[in-house]
């Protein structure tokens, strides 16, 4: 009797057994023909055209299963490029240049290695922050899992032997998550659009370090969103100061009228790394006291 109150789905084989199941059957004209695969094992059929709303969900859905039943609740993002060096690297790229021209380029990311260390600090404070009352993790660091900058991130973390979390790209030239990355919390996505979803989701605050154009896509996205009060407002703190001013000339946006001077109050600039978690930390601080 005490069966038959169990759930009524609990009367089903799972999906898995089925599918140990399906590879058993027995060898068949019809059963060797792909119409007969199992809708979730035929990939000929999941990579089709008109299965992209499927693949969008999919890759929506993995990642948010996964981070929930890791008890993640909150991420610190760091956002920065795949380029700058390692400090211990940087004389070598120096040294490696062949003209005036990429000898330049190397000693100005040179000038920048200094915020790997940065990063990698940010990193270690955010990963002491402790978890909640309900075991829940907070200001996991989350990176784009590369090179640089992510990885500084990712190993910052790892210095605490806390998680992290890498969020991939595949792209068309080879790309693997940096070894700092959880291995259970690495991720791999093919629509841009999605991966830059679930860099925001969970997002308690911002951080982001000098970047070319992904880094700028990310970034402005981020102001857009909460520019235009689709998102609320968390911290958002740029690293370097010099570095943003010289190529993103927020001032002259403001005087050609194209955004409004307090949309410049969306972001802080920071250098160092005690000066961005102040900030992060001072923004919720002051809104526990609002309430």
């Amino acid at each position: 009797m005490a069966e038959d109150k169990q759930p009524h789905r609990s009367r089903f084989h799972k999906a898995k057994d089925d599918a140990q199941f399906a590879q058993q059957a027995t060898t068949t004209p019809q059963t060797a023909h792909p119409a007969y695969r199992l809708a979730f094992q035929d990939n000929d059929f999941l990579l089709r055209e008109d299965l992209r709303p499927v693949r969008f969900q999919l890759e929506l859905l993995k990642p948010e299963l996964l981070l929930d039943e890791a008890g993640i609740e909150s991420t610190l993002v760091v956002y920065g490029s795949a380029r700058i060096p390692e400090p211990g690297e940087a004389d070598a790229l120096e040294a490696a240049a062949t003209d005036d021209a990429t000898r330049n380029i190397a000693r100005r990311l040179k000038a920048k290695a200094k915020y790997y260390d940065e990063a990698r600090a940010l990193a270690r404070l955010a990963s002491q922050y402790p978890c909640d009352d309900k075991g829940c993790r907070h200001f996991v660091v989350c990176s784009g899992g590369g090179p640089s900058i992510m990885e500084a991130a990712n190993r910052g973390a790892a210095d605490e032997g806390r998680e992290s979390i890498g969020l991939n790209i595949v792209l068309p030239h080879e790309q693997a998550p940096n070894r700092f990355v959880t291995p259970s919390l690495s991720f791999q996505f093919h629509y841009f659009a999605l991966r830059k979803m679930h860099f925001l989701l969970r997002a308690r605050a911002v951080c982001v370090f000098p970047g070319g154009f992904g880094t700028f896509d990310e970034m402005f996205e981020l102001l857009t969103l909460i520019q235009t009060g689709k998102i609320k407002p968390i911290p958002i703190v740029l690293f370097g100061k010099e570095f943003w001013q010289r190529v993103v000339n927020f001032e002259a946006l403001v005087e050609e009228g194209v955004v409004s001077a307090r949309d410049l109050g969306l972001f802080q600039f920071v250098e160092t790394a005690d000066e961005a978690w102040k900030i992060i930390q001072d923004f919720y601080a002051n809104i526990e006291e609002q309430h």
